[in-house]
């Protein structure tokens, strides 16, 4: 059996090892230290955000958004139906209200003309919107910043996939009041575990570092006036964070080679459609993801896995998860097209041209099957 190719397996930069070796010998092991500090630099001076505060995982950094804007129970948050749960489970910790928006055809993100639709029509103003840049690509994010502004809703950018994305040259995670990344184990960069959570306010970062501190006041001894959460990273995350922030673009524009190799080796395949980029946007690319017009997907994910690559559904939308029965939504079908038919294909960095073909061989010989 060939070695087996992940969605998107790990990828150390060089020098992780050494700065784990130096955190060691510092011995602060703890959720403080010179490499939390550094991690965070280094987020600020590539996205271009003037705050960053590094935290336990995405999820938390979502948490920390919505409890700093003063989200709590009854309060309608709107977010992207087409994502990972862990976009939307925060709403759920402030015992608050999700009401999902659809995609659309240009991006499969939010569909900005939905959710215009919904804010003219509902009769409940909504707090905030959390919205996700799916598979590593741009939502139409300055579009969703308008229609935010003009009434007057806050909004949160899940970019846990999409670090080293941008539009119009800025970084995604940067234009709305909060953004947050992710450097879980699959993420195009990783900690393990861990994320981040950016924003243009200083007052609100520090905020939130109160917060995942356990509400700590400033006395010597332990005064609480408020209750928080155990949400830093650690010294040691951090870095692992450093070493991989330094070949941050070279993963990058290995994913976006990787797509290329894709669309090389299927575009003469009509039912295959590969998930859009938006003019003026740079996805970083981190699936491939996919649409099958007539052959099922899951013949694909079993031929595929029959030669040791992983692959995986796209996500299933939010509405359709039990968990959120009966929540408010506001849909035109797109997600649920798009997840009855789509397939993401392993994209990891270390993968060679050669490895994609293959890939590609094994999807052409089962669709003519």
């Amino acid at each position: 059996m060939r070695e087996r190719l992940f969605l998107s397996a790990p990828h150390m930069g060089g020098n992780e090892l050494k700065y784990i070796e130096e955190v060691f010998k510092s011995n602060y092991i703890a959720p403080l230290g010179e490499y939390v500090n550094k991690f965070e630099e280094s987020i600020r001076n590539y996205t271009g955000t003037p705050n960053a505060l590094a935290v336990s995982s995405g999820t938390a950094a979502i948490h920390l958004a919505l409890r700093i804007l003063g989200v709590g129970e009854g309060d309608d948050i709107l977010a992207s139906t087409f994502t990972f749960i862990g976009s939307v489970n925060a709403i759920l910790y402030q015992r608050a209200n999700p009401v999902f928006i659809d995609s659309d055809t240009a991006s499969w993100n939010l569909s900005p003309q939905l959710l215009e639709a919904y804010l003219k029509s509902c009769s409940k103003k909504p707090k905030a919107l959390i919205v996700t840049h799916l598979y590593g690509m741009s939502a139409d994010i300055e579009e969703i910043v308008r229609i935010c502004k003009a009434h007057d809703i806050h909004l949160i950018e899940d970019a846990a996939e999409s670090l080293g994305a941008t539009f119009n040259g800025k970084h995604t995670g940067t234009f709305g009041d909060f953004g947050i990344y992710s450097f879980n184990g699959n993420k195009i960069l990783t900690t393990s575990g861990g994320g981040m959570l950016v924003t243009a306010d200083k007052a609100w970062r520090d905020k939130a570092l109160f917060y995942a501190t356990q509400a700590k006041e400033p006395y010597i001894h332990y005064e609480h006036e408020e209750y928080g959460y155990n949400y830093r990273m650690s010294n040691v995350l951090a870095a692992i964070g450093v070493g991989q922030m330094e070949v941050i673009e070279a993963r990058v524009e290995k994913k976006r080679q990787i797509f290329d190799w894709y669309r090389k080796y299927l575009n003469d395949l009509e039912e295959i459609t590969f998930m859009p980029e938006l003019p003026n946007s740079r996805g970083n690319r981190w699936l491939t993801a996919l649409t099958f017009e007539k052959t099922d997907y899951n013949k694909i994910m079993k031929a595929l896995e029959e030669v040791n690559v992983e692959s995986r559904p796209l996500w299933k939308p939010m509405h359709m998860q039990p968990l959120f029965k009966g929540c408010k939504s506001y849909l035109d079908g797109t997600s649920e097209a798009l997840y009855k038919k789509g397939l993401c294909l392993a994209s990891s960095t270390i993968m060679t041209e050669e490895d994609v073909k293959m890939v590609c061989e094994t999807i052409k010989k089962e669709i003519a099957q």
